[in-house]
């Protein structure tokens, strides 16, 4: 018996030696692995039945007892799910399996951990409720959850966790409100909540945190003034509440409060009133950051003694009176030895800049932009030589650039644009060798364009357009290799241009329009990757370059207004009449058939001989005669043509001829159309509108399927509407006009009139449908909403359409009803304008023709889009009680579009800025909301900017922006150029052209990548 034992002992002894006592931890970690996803088992090979664990990669074992103390798989990228097996691991002391990609939720388990000092599962895809297990883990001393997709309140019993120093929830989804308990724990140092969905206010109880060094409350729904008990952390060093949803006035004692301050970030709330004066008192503040409040009065000169500051914003706030004492502080701020950004852009700042601005010689960045700064650009700006970016766009600036501007070699981003800064561009700045982003347009620039410039080999966007530039683009252009935009639209530039330009191999911009450029485009084929070229209003001339045709990524290529001559190609991108502009050039001929040019006709020159000249004199002298017989001929025809004419104006004013329709396709029978819609089936209808229905229809012959907007003749006015739809869409072509295809004149089975026009089909019907989902049947209704993107591109799809048809049509188009239920969307949600039914070309008119037009117009254009004038145009159409039951006296509806007011540009831009607040507000202008004075503009001025969340359509608020994303800033700006275009008297009214230019300056603003 005593063999046995002493046999037993020694067996024990083994086992032990060899870590069998682990049997319970081994069969854990084995579990864990077995969880993993199968193609990133590999990485865990190590773990299988070998001895002892602290060899498997990744565990640390006691040196007593053998059990597992350390599991470290950080940043593994491993998947799966995590084995409800780890609690069994219970001599464990810290966790980490951070940054890999577990989904599922947190084992309960874990909470059987009673040894864990150390548990981190951030950067994975955890979801769920954060255990209320974890509270058993009382060691706890750093819980870190961060970025996962929990959900669920924050528990009130991670109070009991009394030795917590670190508790980091971000990025997640939690919701409800910070519970008091977390008052308990009296030895956090660092907290974050930031990026959830926590609403209310801080607990009072949270006052007792006096070892916090760190907080971070940003991107929640908090509500209230700036927490009270936050001021009692004496100890704090950083402080974020960026975007987190408080309000309110700032302590004036808050220097004193809270003096050991490093970071302070307070972006993107609601903080009035003045900086307080203590904050001269935060003597370490390094970083301070309040971009996007509502607070005014002046910045402090105070800033001046904070001499540890680096970074300064103050931007998209009320500072400043417009005055000249604005900018005191920038002299103060010399002091501040370390500053290397300054962003004080969009407020109220005046006056000059001062030449101190020179003395901050450590700066990076300065963005003083959108505000009232006027005068010239001191030269001692050369002093800045570590400036990387310099922004003083949308000023008052006026005087020439400083050559002093070169001496800041560093420079990568310069926007000057938007001013009135005369004279020459400095050749200087050539010296900028690192420059990337050079947007000087829209000034009073003269003079040529610096050689120098085009040496610069690291520019990625250059923009001179809208000055007054003249001579040639220069001839020696280095290869600009990364040079994606280059604009030098709306100068007086002239000359050839230069055959190097083809050199610049990454080039997908190019904007010459506006200028006088004449000569062949020169060979610039390398351009392969290029996706907008616009020529157009030019003197150009030769022969359009067939090499466009193999650009593939070409989207836009305009070649209008200019002198070019023979045949247009028909291959590659010139098949697409969406893609190409070639209207104006008198000389072109050929094309594919929707550019409705010519044919081109081959001429043969007869072969002359020497007997030939009195044979050519008799053939001269003979058909002279005969030209003048056939033009006696052809007068007398068309005085008989005309008298018969007017008469039968007069007998029958709503019988159209054919005419208007010759330029379409072949025209389509009745019968045709009755039998591709099914007898104009209710099931085949997709709208209906002021003159007629719209079904879908297969064409077999073309196997297309379009649109067919059948008229109701019955209704006055359907007739009109009909010719001048055809009139003013058979000239004119964009890529962003519903394309007409063919029309139907004729008459039904039972001898009625019948017409009917044949459109492209939009497979995402209008616009008006995507904005007001709940006005639409189910069977028809979107199935998702419009994205802030995706309508900033309809609007300038839009706008880009009303430039075309203001701008570069032969004679100015005035569309007259443009709202969204005529804005037309593609598979690509891409906006197409429609329904050109009381638009009108803006030719010149005799007093008769003008008086004729105008008296047949009536009331232009629909109810709450049309825009405003004087009431009597109405009252003498006899309408007054129709407006006053429907309340829309006040509106003084389309008055400009009435009797005594030609139709005109600024009546589209009125109903196009309406069309604009409604779409990012989500509202109608004829929304119950408005009665009385009150209008749709009357109703967002109100609230505009600082509420402008609270207007804002709610499916924006809720589209999945990016974290971070400044929607509050992209919305007031967008807003912004709705109400210029819908002021009340037509000459404030933004220019088509700037509006159009405004909104794709937006879209580059916030939506570059």
């Amino acid at each position: 018996m005593r063999l046995f034992y002493l046999y037993s002992f020694s067996a024990l002894m083994l086992l032990k030696a060899y870590g069998f006592t682990g049997e319970t931890d081994r069969i854990a970690l084995l579990d864990l692995k077995s969880q993993v996803s199968e193609d990133k088992q590999n990485v865990l090979s190590s773990w299988n039945n070998s001895f002892p664990l602290s060899n498997w990669k990744g565990v640390t074992c006691g040196l007593k007892h053998k059990r597992v103390t350390r599991l470290d798989l950080g940043g593994w990228q491993l998947g799966g799910v995590i084995s409800p097996s780890i609690g069994n691991l219970s001599f464990l002391i810290s966790l980490d399996l951070s940054d890999n990609s577990f989904g599922g939720t947190i084992p309960h388990q874990v909470g059987n951990l009673f040894r864990l000092e150390y548990l981190d599962m951030s950067h994975n895809f955890l979801r769920g409720d954060i255990p209320v297990d974890l509270c058993n883990c009382s060691r706890l001393l750093d819980l870190d959850l961060f970025k996962n997709h929990l959900e669920g309140d924050v528990p009130s019993k991670l109070g009991s966790l009394a030795k917590l120093e670190i508790l980091n929830l971000g990025r997640n989804n939690l919701t409800g409100k910070l519970p008091a308990s977390l008052g308990n724990l009296t030895s956090l140092m660092r907290v974050v909540f930031s990026t959830n969905k926590i609403e209310g206010g801080v607990p009072d109880a949270l006052a007792r945190l006096a070892q916090i060094e760190y907080l971070n409350l940003g991107m929640n729904k908090f509500s209230g003034v700036f927490p009270p008990s936050i001021y009692n952390f004496s100890s704090l060093k950083i402080l974020s509440m960026f975007r987190s949803g408080f309000s309110g006035r700032l302590n004036p004692d808050f220097g004193n409060l809270l003096p050991n301050l490093r970071g302070l970030h307070m972006g993107r709330n609601s903080f009035t009133g003045p900086i307080p004066t203590t904050f001269s008192n935060i003597s370490n503040l390094e970083h301070f950051g309040i971009v996007w409040n509502k607070m005014m009065g002046s910045v402090p000169s105070s800033f001046g003694k904070l001499q540890n500051l680096q970074y300064l914003s103050l931007a998209s706030n009320s500072f400043g009176s417009y005055s000249s004492g604005d900018l005191e502080f920038i002299k103060a701020l010399a002091n501040c030895t370390k500053l290397d950004t300054l962003l004080v852009y969009g407020n109220r700042l005046g006056g000059d800049l001062p030449i101190s601005i020179g003395n901050l010689i450590s700066l990076q960045k300065l963005m003083l932009d959108d505000n009232l700064l006027t005068g010239p650009l001191p030269s001692s700006i050369g002093k800045l030589s570590r400036l990387v970016v310099l922004n003083l766009t949308s000023n008052r600036m006026s005087g020439e650039i400083p050559s002093s501007i070169g001496n800041i070699t560093r420079l990568g981003k310069l926007y000057f644009s938007n001013n009135s800064f005369e004279g020459t561009i400095p050749p200087s700045l050539g010296q900028c060798k690192f420059m990337l982003y050079m947007r000087i347009g829209s000034n009073k620039l003269n003079g040529t364009i610096p050689q120098e410039i085009m040496q610069i080999q690291s520019l990625i966007h250059l923009d001179l357009s809208d000055n007054s530039l003249t001579g040639s683009l220069p001839k020696y252009i280095k290869p600009l290799e990364r040079l994606f935009t280059l604009s030098v639209a709306h100068n007086k530039l002239s000359g050839q241009l230069p055959q190097a330009l083809g050199n610049c191999l990454s080039l997908e911009n190019l904007y010459l329009q506006g200028n006088f450029f004449d000569g062949d485009i020169p060979n610039i084929k390398g351009l392969m990757g290029a996706k907008r070229l616009d020529f157009s209003n030019n003197n150009l001339s030769g022969r359009i370059p067939g090499y466009f045709a193999n650009f593939s990524l070409l989207e836009y290529l305009n070649l209008s207004i200019n002198n070019f001559q023979g045949m247009v190609p028909t291959e590659g991108k010139f098949q697409n009449a969406t893609v190409l502009l070639v209207f104006g050039n008198k000389d072109l001929c050929g094309g594919i058939k929707e550019l409705k040019l010519k044919p081109c006709i081959v001429q043969v020159q007869p072969t002359e001989t020497s007997h030939s000249t009195p044979v050519k004199k008799f053939s001269i002298g003979v058909s002279i005669v005969i030209v003048f017989l056939l033009m006696l001929f052809i007068a007398y025809i068309s005085l008989c043509w005309l008298i018969r004419k007017r008469k039968k104006n007069q007998q029958q004013t709503n019988h159209p001829t054919s005419s208007s329709l010759e330029v379409f396709h072949e025209k389509i029978s009745y019968a045709y159309l009755q039998k591709v819609t099914d007898g104009f089936s209710s099931s085949n209808m997709i709208g209906s509108g002021s003159f007629g229905t719209v079904f879908k229809a297969l064409l077999p012959t073309e196997n297309k399927i379009v649109a067919v907007k059948v008229l109701n003749l019955q209704r006055l006015g359907a007739m009109k509407s009909f010719m001048t739809e055809c009139e003013s869409l058979k000239d004119i072509r964009h890529r962003n006009l519903v394309k007409l295809l063919t029309a139907c004149s004729s008459t039904d089975f039972q001898g009625n009139d019948f017409r009917a026009l044949i459109y492209e089909l939009m497979p995402n019907g209008s616009l008006d449908m995507w904005l007001h989902p709940e006005d639409v049947e189910e069977i028809r209704r979107p199935s998702r909403t419009l994205t802030l993107f995706e309508r900033l591109n309809i609007a300038i799809d839009v706008i880009s359409v009303l430039e075309y048809l203001h701008v570069y049509c032969h004679e100015p188009i005035a569309h007259c009803d443009l709202k969204p239920s005529n804005v037309l969307l593609d598979k690509d949600l891409t906006g197409h304008v429609s329904d050109f039914g009381i638009a009108r070309m803006l030719m010149k008119l005799d007093q008769e023709s003008l008086f004729n037009q105008l008296s047949s117009a009536g009331v232009r254009g629909t109810i709450g889009y049309a825009a405003p004038g004087k009431l009597y145009y109405i009252l003498k159409k006899n309408c007054y009680s129709f407006f006053v039951h429907y309340n829309l006296v006040s509106v003084n509806f389309g008055a400009e579009y009435g009797m005594g007011g030609q139709p005109s540009i600024h009546g589209d831009m009125y109903s196009f800025g309406v069309l604009i607040l409604e779409m990012f507000t989500g509202k109608r202008p004829t929304n119950e909301l408005f009665g009385g004075n009150a209008t749709l503009n009357s109703y967002i001025k109100l609230a505009f900017p600082e509420r402008v969340l609270d207007i804002a359509d709610d499916s924006i608020l809720n589209s999945g922006l990016r974290v971070g994303f400044p929607l509050d800033e992209c919305l007031t700006l967008v807003l912004e150029v709705g109400l210029k275009c819908c002021e009340e008297t037509p000459k404030n009214r933004l220019a088509t052209s700037e509006a159009r230019k405004d909104l794709i300056l937006i879209r580059e603003r916030f939506f570059k990548h």
